[in-house]
């Protein structure tokens, strides 16, 4: 795939490259950066959007096709009280195609880019990264034929004052007629039900590819949580799927408790790959030891993996979930934790409506 990527570079294509941020709502050609600053005429004249007020919700851009979105850059004011804690998880990202109604994209900005428990951690992988501080981007294509549409809606208790982002897409003369539309889905449990297995997405009919999956995992019990295993239910199976893995901490490429030993104590491990991450634990950070966070709250770690070379397809229907199975010296055992996740995937649409977001303050990390 790195190969495709370099050796694609050389290959001149029919495609007109454009850009939308704040100083070019509309992406016009030759009309970039045009707005009037104290230095003068296209001197970063509004370089952001402002005063993003609770209730509103701001549209990031809207453009018309047949093309694709290429790239997403994102970062928004960094929190300086107690109050803005939660901004990543009360920031709400949808998307739209071809001007369809209900969002295909769902999520809190900070859980899109793999960043969950309304906190910035650093993300290196293929088609998310998240870099030093809060600089957020995206690499999924995201084609449309029509029409596409990104909005933010802000339900946070203060206004936004600062709001960076940047949309680069390309306008093209057609779609390939198999081409699926980008979805993404954020759902949250605070406390799974024992022995029924969490459900990372639910409801997806039609033709199309499961391509990605974030796990934010706030762990309530004591002991070794990462026995359960993720399942994907295809094409009509019903009580047991097709595929299905052996173990939470397997599915997101690791192995023996993401740990080693350092002077005689365990120790996890973080990382990041370009498909396989777990980016954030929240032991790592100090974030939880500072005057907002209370430093005996329960860990808190994020993991993602992209399907990518080895996408799961499915021709009519697709259902992933994950269980809640730990170990400790008495052997395996059902949990109860608190799982949050983004699904991330390809169909041909329509789509089934998502489910109704869960209410902002229900969305707060614990």
């Amino acid at each position: 795939m790195f190969y495709d990527l370099l050796s694609g570079a050389a290959e001149l294509k029919n495609w007109r490259s454009r850009s939308i941020n704040a100083e070019n709502p509309t992406g016009e050609k030759g009309r970039g950066g045009m707005a009037v600053s104290p230095l003068g005429p296209s001197r970063k004249g509004s370089p952001c959007l402002t005063d993003i007020h609770p209730g509103d919700t701001v549209t990031l851009c809207e453009m018309d096709g047949p093309g694709f979105i290429t790239h997403i850059w994102i970062t928004v004011t960094n929190k300086t009280t107690e109050a803005d804690s939660n901004v990543l998880r009360d920031l709400v990202l949808r998307m739209y195609w071809d001007g369809e109604e209900t969002p295909s994209v769902e999520s809190p900005l900070g859980d899109f880019f793999c960043c969950g428990f309304a906190r910035e951690c650093q993300v290196t992988s293929m088609p998310v990264s998240v870099i030093p501080n809060r600089g957020f981007n995206c690499y999924f294509r995201m084609p449309f034929a029509k029409k596409a549409k990104i909005t933010l809606e802000n339900q946070h208790d203060n206004p936004i004052p600062a709001f960076f982002y940047q949309v680069d897409y390309c306008l093209c003369e057609e779609l390939p007629a198999n081409t699926g539309y980008f979805h993404a889905q954020w759902r949250r449990q605070r406390y799974t039900q024992l022995q029924q297995d969490y459900v990372i997405l639910d409801g997806v009919h039609g033709r199309g590819q499961y391509i990605g999956t974030y796990l934010a995992l706030t762990t309530l019990e004591r002991y070794w949580w990462g026995e359960g295993e993720v399942k994907f239910y295809l094409d009509g199976d019903t009580e047991y799927p097709t595929i299905c893995g052996t173990g939470t901490e397997d599915y997101f490429g690791g192995s023996w408790s993401f740990a080693h030993q350092v002077d005689g104590k365990t120790v996890e491990q973080t990382y990041c790959t370009p498909f396989l991450g777990y980016p954030y634990y929240s032991a790592h950070d100090e974030l939880v030891h500072n005057d907002y966070h209370n430093d005996d709250c329960p860990p808190m770690r994020g993991f993602y993996r992209w399907h990518l070379p080895d996408p799961i397809c499915f021709e009519k229907d697709i259902r992933v979930t994950i269980q809640q199975i730990g170990v400790c010296h008495k052997g395996l055992f059902e949990r109860q934790d608190d799982v949050a996740s983004v699904a991330y995937w390809y169909q041909q649409e329509p789509h089934t409506i998502f489910p109704e977001l869960m209410e902002k303050r229900l969305r707060w990390p614990r």
